[in-house]
């Protein structure tokens, strides 16, 4: 089977089709040890996939992904695979949670009862599934209806995995195991307030344990991760990731990933294991169509699928506009009609109040891109307490708008900070930082470029960052640092230097706009005295 038939094949019109996912395949935890399948047959499997949701149930204000063009897309490759004789397998990498706020404000209630009408057959656990309490946790297992993942995620009170370790699917004559396991950074970027009462194993030690009895039990391993793709191995700061799992642990014929957001085009085979993610968002779903005979993956074919994505266009007369890089999917109707009410309701909840400001907080555009505001010192000083960070640093670019004195609502933050940029950090040395902040605090007054930044203080002398001193003392070259950044800038936008291939790189997957409300939630009143423009950055 070719996933790009699919485009050619099937009728993207939004006519609803009517399927029962996967209605040929049981799930079961006590599978027989002796093989099922008949020798010599040609078995046709198909694993759909996303990862890395974040609360994008809606399409984006251009008309991009949302879960509604996503069940169209879904239900046409499931009908098409069953034209074929094949059977399908929809798994989700992890991290529904956290995105956006008509969704963080519901409990992500729409995202998992989409995925429900979506019928995956499973998920794994991610590290932003713990940033609420483990009841809203339960509640998001009983929205879903399918199984949550994750063997190394251990509650205490039983010694047993929090959820369910893995499942074994029957399809036809084969049994796969799909195994749930995920990072083990969860202990150090989550919220601890949520994560008492559990503990966090190293899920390729697990791995090494489960993996050779699973082998017992099915024809195929599917590890369903969310673990982190990294080139060659190379994790850096962050816990070991899928490369480093295939490599170590034998056995696993498929990895299902997610956490590090790629968007792999083409599998990355280590150790003859097949490494898949789906970039973020529902922006892609990934098709893997495998040929299995004996208990063994004789043929595949693999391609990330866009729902709706869009690219620029530059016109004859300069204009840009925006088109589909590929044909329009209509919106599933019965999706649109079941989270309808939830996008109701969280543009209601935008209006509700989230804290009081005494003074007004400055996002006037000429005045933040050309000098140090307060309102630049409120953003960097909640960038930094999120993530712990010794340094911050804001492309002015990115604030919109300012804060008005009085009460504050979670609209008024979305429109100063109205991109979802994700809040990022890194782990740098005292030099690498000197040559990072040269290049940013030398940005043109006027441009979006121009940073705000916080934590640091320091003397631009031709083109290069001197005196700098963080925390109020002096830089020291050997000793690390972190520096917290949204995800635009660490990706090399406005000119920044691209620090998201640096090894010590952590994209949180925090939206900046939340973590600004979070702030204002915890220190309300805002003070505006707290935030006066101090001069620590002399330019």
């Amino acid at each position: 089977m070719n996933a790009n038939r699919l485009i050619a094949q099937c009728a993207l019109s939004g006519v609803v089709i009517a399927l029962a996912g996967c209605a040929s395949v049981s799930s079961t935890d006590n599978a027989q040890s002796t093989a099922m399948w008949q020798a010599g047959k040609e078995y046709q499997l198909t694993i759909l996939h996303t990862n890395d949701h974040h609360g994008r149930f809606w399409q984006n204000r251009h008309g991009e992904y949302g879960m509604a063009a996503r069940k169209t897309l879904i239900d046409n490759i499931r009908e098409q695979v069953l034209l074929e004789e094949g059977h399908t397998l929809l798994l989700s990498g992890g991290d529904i949670n956290t995105g956006v706020p008509e969704s963080d404000l519901q409990d992500a209630e729409p995202d998992f009862k989409g995925m429900k009408l979506l019928q995956y057959d499973a998920m794994a656990l991610g590290n932003h599934e713990f940033d609420n309490p483990i009841e809203v946790l339960r509640q998001q297992h009983e929205w879903a209806g399918f199984p949550f993942l994750s063997a190394n995620i251990i509650d205490n009170n039983t010694g047993q995995p929090l959820f369910e370790a893995y499942k074994i699917f029957t399809v036809d004559d084969l049994r796969i195991a799909v195994v749930g396991l995920t990072t083990d950074d969860t202990a150090k970027i989550g919220n601890p307030e949520f994560l008492g009462g559990l503990t966090i194993q190293s899920p390729i030690e697990v791995a090494q344990d489960l993996i050779p009895v699973l082998k017992q039990k099915a024809d195929l391993i599917v590890a369903l991760t969310h673990m982190g793709h990294y080139d060659d191995a190379n994790h850096g700061g962050n816990a070991p990731g899928d490369v480093t799992l295939a490599r170590t642990v034998p056995g696993i014929d498929v990895i299902v990933g997610g956490h590090s957001q790629d968007p792999l085009f083409e599998p990355d085979v280590q150790s003859g294991t097949l490494i898949l993610q789906a970039d973020e968002w529902g922006k892609y779903v990934g098709r893997l169509d495998m040929t299995i005979k004996d208990g063994q993956i004789v043929a595949s074919d693999y391609a990330l699928i866009p729902v709706n994505l869009k690219k620029k266009v530059t016109q004859a007369d300069g204009s840009s506009t925006r088109v589909f890089i590929d044909q329009e999917i209509a919106q599933d109707p019965s999706m649109l009609a079941m989270l309808q009410p939830y996008q109701n309701i969280g543009q209601d909840k935008l209006n509700v109040e989230i804290g009081f400001s005494d003074g007004p907080f400055i996002g006037d555009r000429n005045t933040v891109r050309a000098q140090e505001t307060n309102l630049g010192n409120l953003i960097t000083s909640a960038m930094m307490k999120k993530v712990h960070a010794d340094v911050a640093v804001m492309n002015s670019g990115g604030i919109r708008d300012g804060i008005s004195a009085g009460q504050i609502t979670y609209k008024s933050v979305l429109l100063v900070q109205p991109f979802a940029n994700a809040l990022s950090y890194v782990d740098l040395t005292g030099a690498e930082l000197a040559e990072y902040l040269s290049a940013v605090v030398g940005k043109e007054a006027g441009t979006g470029a121009f940073a705000q930044t916080r934590g640091v203080s320091l003397v631009m002398q031709d083109g290069k960052a001197t005196h700098i001193k963080v925390g109020g003392k002096a830089l020291a070259a050997d000793k690390t640092y972190r520096i917290a950044m949204n995800s635009y800038t660490a990706s090399g936008g406005d000119g920044y230097p691209k620090v998201s291939g640096h090894k010590n790189y952590v994209n949180t997957g925090y939206v900046d706009a939340d973590v600004l409300v979070e702030y204002i939630k915890d220190y309300s009143p805002i003070l505006i005295s707290n935030f006066k423009p101090t001069g620590a950055v002399i330019r």
